[in-house]
């Protein structure tokens, strides 16, 4: 038996700020993407290769094997970007309850992807919409590289469950998905019943959440092929006012 897939509610680039404003998200296909990032599919497939590079987590306290990822911090205040000494990433146990509350050292982005020019506008045109919803600011930027595998026969893109990350805005970009099923989105008010499901399928598509508003998860992923190993690959931003957290 097959199991039905939710079409991604997309929203035109022209409705991003209003969609964020009034749902607490807001969700770009690839091709409103690209020419807001001035950057086509072959500039921004310039940043795919470094994902065949993450170092394993070392942090998973259900034991798995499942995730690598990388991680480095920046404060973007309008086209002026500044990459930060590298720093622990920190939540409180309000936000994350299976990881919260403990420093967790990744290693840092590989300088060649942090130099190119499509990553600094992937940081900087995000200030747009965070600024939309907060007021033009330095935005403390945590940017993470995740790739979530099938070694263990199932993958988790989120451990913790649904959650907020403690910041004001994330951006989850969509890299690509290789041999997999599953890997479902999941949106829901934080203070209310409704809620939005979905699945990311296209390379560079978007997802806005104003993490005050919304709690959100992805569901577990599986291999396709029995046997064979599958992944799924995000680019994950989040924006917050007056400080990384743990500072």
């Amino acid at each position: 038996m097959s199991i039905q897939e939710f079409q991604p509610p997309f929203v035109p680039l022209v409705e991003r700020d209003s969609a964020l404003a009034q749902q607490g998200f807001a969700l770009l296909e690839a091709g409103q993407v690209e020419p807001w990032l001035e950057a086509d599919g072959p500039a921004l497939a310039t940043l795919r290769p470094f994902w065949d590079a993450l170092p394993s987590d070392e942090y998973l306290k259900d034991g798995g094997r499942y995730r690598s990822r990388r991680h480095s911090c920046f404060v973007v205040e309008g086209p002026k970007i500044e990459q930060v000494a590298h720093r622990a990433h920190w939540q409180p146990l309000q936000y994350n309850a299976l990881h919260g509350g403990m420093q967790r050292w990744f290693d840092p982005m590989e300088p060649a992807m942090a130099s190119l020019p499509e990553w600094t506008r992937i940081l900087s045109r995000l200030g747009e919409p965070a600024s939309a919803l907060h007021g033009h600011r330095p935005w403390f930027v945590e940017a993470h590289l995740f790739r979530i595998d099938t070694t263990d026969g199932i993958g988790r893109p989120t451990p913790e469950g649904a959650h907020r990350d403690g910041v004001d805005m994330v951006a989850v970009f969509m890299v690509g998905r290789h041999q997999i099923k599953g890997g479902e989105s999941r949106v829901f008010e934080a203070n209310g019943p409704n809620g939005q499901r979905f699945t990311l399928l296209e390379p560079w598509s978007l997802l806005l959440l104003d993490d005050a508003r919304v709690i959100h998860e992805s569901t577990p992923i599986q291999p396709q092929v029995e046997g064979e190993m599958g992944w799924r690959d995000t680019l994950v931003l989040t924006y917050r006012r007056g400080g990384f957290q743990g500072d």
